[in-house]
Parts: structure tokens; C-alpha cells; sequence
């Protein structure tokens, strides 16, 4: 995630799931994943924040995004962990390095951070891992990658992963997402929740299914799905 684009409308649709898992009653942590600001301003698409419409998918939320939205970018974010839009949630906000050593010290440094979390949010720029960089290459930084997923998940806690969509039919897309999840989480629920551009895909611990698959049912069946749209993409396996 880059400063610059925080607040824009993927970010109101990424704090409001978060919001509706949190409501399970479990615990977040949140992995922002933070890189160097580009200076571009393609994606910064705050415009939804003038149509009223747009509030009712969570208010207090809007609200919040309104205020905060000619703050400095550095400064968005700050207010944002410091609100209680994301009660008793856990933060780790430091820049993703591209070194394969550096890396390596940071995400033993940020498992630290969210060991007490139940449930832990990546938000990388890009999505899972491709082949064609590897890690500790250059923009490696964008990606998460399967091994640091596999060993959050082998830590116990539940997975919910940001997923820019790429230019390959969509159905067929998540289904190679939830593959790649399936490897490194075995025994997981596995759920999409799709916007425009992007899926949040959610992996699903066994002690923590009464609650989280409860909550992401919730979203499937209230949440207005042009804004947040869930599928359960593949059930538990025993």
C-alpha cells in the first residue's frame, strides 16, 4: 500500500470489510505493507467522497474519510489507526524493504508485532507472489508471498489477503487465488469478497470458523453487492 492513495474508494471498501470481520469478535491485525510513495495519482480516486449516496454503506466510516481527506498522506494514515474505526486492532506501518535480508528481518519484526492477533490482513500493493519476481528482487516489495502466508497461517491466525484482479477473466482468476491459498492454508475456509478492481481473499482457521464464516455470510447476504460482493470459494476440507 503506498501513503498516497490512502482514504481513496478501495480503501473505503477495505476498512468497511474490515469493520463487518471485526464484528466476529475476533481480533485484527493489519499488515499495511507500505512502500514508497510514487508520485503518481492514478489510483488516488477520491471523488466518492462528494456523492452522499455513498455514505450508506457505512457512515461513520465515510465520515471519517471525509475529514481526514486533505490531511498530508502520511498524516491520513496516522488518523485512520488512531480512530476507532478498527477497534483493538494491531498495526504494523513500516516500508516493505526489497532486499532478500532486510525482508526477511521484517517480516520476523511485523509476526512479532500481530502475534496477538486472530486474524491478519496483507495489503500489498499488488497481490500474492508471481514468478516473475522473486523475492528480495526488484519490486518484490508489491507481492506477498506464499512462504510468509504459509507461515502466518501455520502461526494460527486467519488470513484475509488484498488482490489487485490482473487482466484475465475473473472467475477463472479467483479460483487460481484460492488455489495458491489452499497450498499454504490446507484446511481453510476460503472466501472472495470482490470490488471493481480488487478481491479480498480470505482464508478461515478451524477455531475461528463459528465466528469469521458467520461474519463474511453477513457480508454476502446484507452488504449491497456492487460495493462488497462474497462468495465462498472453497469450502473447509476435514
Amino acid at each position: 500500500m503506498k501513503e498516497q492513495y490512502v482514504g481513496d474508494v478501495n480503501d473505503y471498501r477495505k476498512y468497511a470489510l474490515l469493520r463487518l470481520l471485526g464484528r466476529s469478535g475476533l481480533r485484527l491485525g493489519v499488515c499495511w505493507m507500505l512502500t514508497p510513495n510514487d508520485g503518481r495519482s492514478d489510483g488516488n480516486k477520491l471523488g466518492y467522497l462528494d456523492q452522499s449516496k455513498q455514505e450508506r454503506h457505512d457512515p461513520e466510516l465515510f465520515a471519517l474519510l471525509r475529514r481526514v481527506r486533505n490531511e498530508p498522506d502520511a498524516r491520513r494514515l496516522i488518523l485512520i489507526e488512531g480512530s476507532e474505526i478498527l477497534p483493538r486492532a494491531v498495526f504494523v506501518n513500516t516500508i516493505v524493504p526489497e532486499t532478500l535480508f532486510e525482508r526477511q528481518l521484517w517480516f520476523k519484526q511485523a509476526s512479532a508485532a500481530l502475534a496477538d492477533a486472530d486474524v491478519i490482513f496483507f495489503d500489498p500493493d499488488n497481490g500474492v507472489e508471481v514468478g516473475s519476481v522473486g523475492k528480495g528482487r526488484r519490486n518484490s516489495s508489491k507481492y506477498i508471498y506464499r512462504d510468509e502466508l504459509a507461515a502466518t497461517y501455520r502461526a494460527g491466525h486467519s488470513l484475509l489477503v488484498y488482490q489487485h484482479f490482473q487482466r484475465k477473466e475473473r472467475e477463472s482468476f479467483i479460483r487460481d487465488v484460492a488455489d495458491d491459498l489452499r497450498r499454504v492454508a490446507p484446511d481453510a475456509e476460503i472466501w472472495a469478497i470482490r470490488t471493481s478492481h480488487v478481491v479480498f481473499m480470505l482464508a478461515i482457521q478451524s477455531r475461528h470458523r463459528p465466528s469469521l464464516s458467520q461474519a463474511a455470510h453477513h457480508v454476502r447476504e446484507t452488504v449491497d453487492p456492487s460495493f462488497l460482493h462474497a462468495q465462498l470459494t472453497a469450502p473447509a476440507s476435514p
